[in-house]
């Protein structure tokens, strides 16, 4: 790629899964960008290792009690050591980033993308619950703004890659591998392990988005973002649970023509799309051999067994603060399951519950957004006792 500047880029969530991809995306392709700004939550000592080896002008740690420790680490260079979850909103706006890669986990990531979207940064989206709590807001904003938001979610990527121009789409597909209990009843969910739940078949994801994918809630907040980002009704919108993850979503267009993106499982694939689009170019990845794979399959999602996905299409379905009160709930009850205070299964039924629990409430700011988040958690927080 040819450039007379290299792009600036800042890394929301530097030291999760697809922060570090993107970190050797960055250092595959030193001729094209300069990392500005990275950040993490809790994980100092990984921030510190990536701000030495990068040289970025600002690392941030979200935890402020873990500050200290990062500014005497990187006392000997030129970096700007800050600790804070608001100091992360206010870097996205310096006027020398180019684009912003939002890789940080959950709710947390929705201000920092506003904030962005706000000074005109471009913004590589790989936080799927920006959209699923605050879609109408973030897509009429960025519009506004006239802000490109590029999905890093291979999903997406490949809905994205597979968009023909003037040529108005009649559904889109999303493929799901279907998590490592595809094929289990709801009596055998109820035995379910963390230590099974946290191994997914074909993907290397932070703990959060590993249990999303063992309940299919991760392909629920795809739907949603779907939704929003290529401007769909929920009944455009299909999931086949496609083992291999070989083809990582389709376009079907009005003459029933069929067009999907293929690649190996390997998220720096979309990841450096984002970044460089429209160009392509070489990728720190290996090529597809289809001859490898040999059989490709599909099969339709089990929505009674696997409640978390079923309620998100409900939510979306249903319109105001339900994306958001099902996004919130299902992070509460992921952290109990992880913290061993609730049963695998518990977390698609107390996902399902607020459907029930609340009723309708709009979406018209971004305060609607938090008070919605608020009621959820402390729902779940009760349930959970």
């Amino acid at each position: 790629m040819e450039t007379n500047r290299k792009r600036q880029i800042a890394i929301l969530g530097s030291t999760g899964s697809i922060g570090t991809q993107t970190l050797q995306v960055v250092e595959e392709h030193p001729e094209c960008f300069e990392v500005y700004a990275i950040t993490a939550g809790t994980r100092v000592n990984d921030l510190i290792e990536q701000a030495r080896k990068f040289l970025p002008r600002v690392a941030i740690i979200a935890d402020e009690t873990k500050y200290q420790q990062l500014k005497e680490a990187l006392a000997d260079l030129p970096i700007k050591a800050i600790g804070g979850y608001e100091a992360i909103c206010e870097v996205v706006q310096e006027p020398a980033i180019d684009v912003v890669v939002t890789a940080m986990v959950g709710f947390s990531g929705l201000r920092p993308t506003i904030a962005a979207i706000k000074a005109g940064k471009e913004i590589a989206l790989a936080n799927k619950e920006t959209l699923v709590v605050g879609g109408d807001l973030v897509m009429r904003l960025a519009a506004e703004r006239r802000v490109p938001i590029l999905p890093i979610d291979s999903e997406h990527s490949a809905i994205f890659q597979c968009l023909e121009m003037n040529n108005p789409l009649e559904k889109v597909i999303l493929t799901a591998s279907g998590g490592p209990f595809r094929t289990f009843t709801k009596e055998q969910l109820e035995h379910v392990t963390k230590e099974q739940a946290l191994k997914h078949p074909n993907w290397d994801m932070g703990n959060k988005i590993t249990i999303d994918s063992a309940t299919l809630m991760n392909k629920g907040l795809e739907f949603i973002e779907a939704k929003w980002l290529f401007d769909l009704e929920p009944e455009q919108i299909d999931i086949v649970v496609h083992r291999q993850s070989i083809i990582h979503s389709a376009v079907e267009y009005k003459d029933y023509a069929v067009i999907a993106q293929l690649g190996v499982p390997d998220m720096k694939i979309p990841i450096q799309y984002s970044l460089l689009y429209p160009e392509r170019v070489e990728c720190p990845t290996k090529p597809l051999s289809l001859t490898d794979y040999g059989t490709l399959t599909f099969a339709e999602p089990d929505y009674k067994t696997f409640k978390c996905l079923s309620a998100a299409i409900d939510a979306i379905s249903r319109g105001g603060a339900y994306p958001c009160l099902v996004n919130s709930a299902n992070e509460e009850a992921v952290k109990a399951f992880l913290n061993d205070e609730i049963k695998f299964i518990q977390i698609g039924e107390i996902v399902s519950s607020v459907l029930e629990k609340f009723p309708y409430t709009e979406i018209k700011c971004y305060e609607d957004v938090t008070a919605a988040d608020a009621a959820a958690r402390e729902y779940v927080r009760g349930i959970i006792g």
